[in-house]
């Protein structure tokens, strides 16, 4: 089937997945570095759920003053436009999905006015444009697993708040989450019986020393761990060689890394995780 624009014609493009144009519905602040973005219109019906609680998209930013062909299809772009005028990419967790009041909800980390997302989602007042491609993703709480560890910083906090939501009611969950200081938790629900952490910087935790001083209950884990990159890289050190977890048991990946631009740390990722 031929995906669909929000005028109904032939799909627009992003790189292979279709680009949803939407419109903001409204915006909230969850916590003082913590932005939700309600997004939504006809455009959402280019917008097919994929199932999984990783689920992302990729929020395209357009150059200012660049008008971009319609339909908008960035392999097109790309061939046809020099670099400089691409439109700018950044990934972000689906945190809700509601086909029935028809929103899609996405949680944006505020740094204050650096940064490309943020400043922008700040400044977002509904009825703004909002494009989207995809949706991605891997990861879903599996039911057989006898324990789940779920571990990650503001990046990953949506991701892991959607997983809590869908584990099963006699899940066994463990969720270490790190953020800057006791105003940036945030309300998490969960049928399961989840022991959630919350770790704070201005406090001097430390992910990877919570997750060493952990005792592993038995049985088969499933790894959720997620976030800045040098804290993953050695977690995936220690839960591979260190606690023999199976590699198929995790997903684990560094979403950002301290000192690098978005497009910097894409370039060096596969090299740095490997």
């Amino acid at each position: 089937m031929a995906d669909r624009t929000e005028s109904g014609q032939p799909g627009q493009r992003g790189g292979g997945k279709p680009v949803s144009r939407l419109r903001v519905l409204r915006t909230e602040r969850l916590t003082p570095h913590m932005i939700r973005v309600v997004s939504g219109g006809e455009g959402l019906s280019n917008f097919v759920p994929n199932g999984f609680t990783d689920s992302y998209v990729k929020v395209l930013f357009g150059v200012p003053g660049v008008t971009y062909p319609e339909p908008f299809d960035l392999r097109a772009i790309k061939a046809e436009l020099p670099r400089e005028l691409w439109p700018k990419q950044r990934t972000y967790t689906v945190r809700g999905y509601d086909p029935v009041a028809g929103e899609l909800v996405i949680d944006f980390v505020y740094h204050g006015e650096t940064g490309l997302a943020g400043p922008w989602a700040a400044n977002l007042r509904p009825g703004d444009e909002m494009l989207v491609a995809g949706p991605g993703g891997g990861y879903a709480p599996n039911p057989q697993a006898d324990w789940h560890l779920l571990v990650g910083d503001e990046a990953a906090l949506p991701a892991i708040a959607a997983s809590l939501e869908a584990m099963p009611a006699d899940a066994r969950v463990r969720a270490l989450l790190l953020v800057e200081n006791e105003a940036e938790q945030q309300p998490l629900a969960t049928k399961s019986a989840a022991e959630i952490s919350w770790l704070h910087r201005d406090a001097g935790d430390d992910l990877v020393a919570a997750v060493r001083a952990l005792d592993f209950p038995p049985g088969t884990m499933q790894g959720f761990v997620h976030g800045e990159a040098g804290f993953v890289r050695e977690l995936r050190g220690h839960l591979l060689n260190e606690r023999g977890v199976p590699k198929t048991a995790l997903s684990i990946s560094g979403y950002w890394r301290l000192g690098r631009s978005d497009e910097a740390w894409r370039a060096e990722k596969a090299t740095f995780m490997a």
